[in-house]
């Protein structure tokens, strides 16, 4: 059995009327939606309106949480919902990254930077080209951290696919990096 988080016993009160848990249950949750809104949209206030959409669900639909349930899960597919419904509605658009930074003041070498951006690049290219199914159980586990078990929630599979669907795509990075990590097509 998964341990209980402060978040899902945050939202178990907050799902039983103490209004004051959504706080809780906000800051547990909020940082890592509003991480993975804005990877999958690239445009802050979209992944803004976004996360504020995930949250009224999650308050218009806490009377339906289920006591015991992990929160994380929940969320996370209320989330994906809302973001794949809001691309059909605006249609299919080319995405591109603002460049912007919030990193370290220390700057590094330019050589270090670009060769950093060079590989990013081709991990996007990479994963822009995978099945979305295979890039999106990818990210919810590298980026967002969420267990191979917590994906397949969001996702409405099973654990056997969401870890075939990630392995696909490591193997698809690791062979299309190989050369940059010194494994040849991913084999030392």
């Amino acid at each position: 059995m998964t341990p209980r988080t402060t978040a899902d016993i945050a939202m178990e009160r907050y799902a039983a009327g103490d209004d004051a848990a959504f706080g809780l249950v906000y800051d547990a949750l909020a940082p890592r939606l509003y991480g993975y809104l804005l990877r999958q949209t690239r445009d802050r206030t979209r992944a803004e309106d976004l996360l504020q959409q995930t949250l009224l669900h999650i308050h218009r639909g806490r009377d339906r949480f289920i006591q015991g349930a992990e929160v994380t899960p929940w969320a996370f597919a209320i989330a994906r919902r809302l973001l794949v419904d809001s691309l059909r509605r605006m249609g299919r658009e080319v995405l591109t990254a603002t460049g912007e930074t919030d990193g370290p003041s220390e700057l590094p070498a330019a050589d270090d930077l670009v060769h950093a951006r060079e590989l990013a690049a081709r991990v996007e290219l990479v994963l822009a080209r995978l099945p979305h199914s295979q890039r999106v159980a990818f990210e919810l586990i590298k980026h967002e951290g969420l267990s191979v078990a917590e994906a397949a929630a969001v996702l409405g599979t099973t654990v056997a696919a969401v870890k075939l669907r990630a392995h696909r795509a490591y193997e698809a990075l690791r062979g299309a990096l190989g050369d940059v990590t010194g494994l040849e097509g991913g084999k030392p």
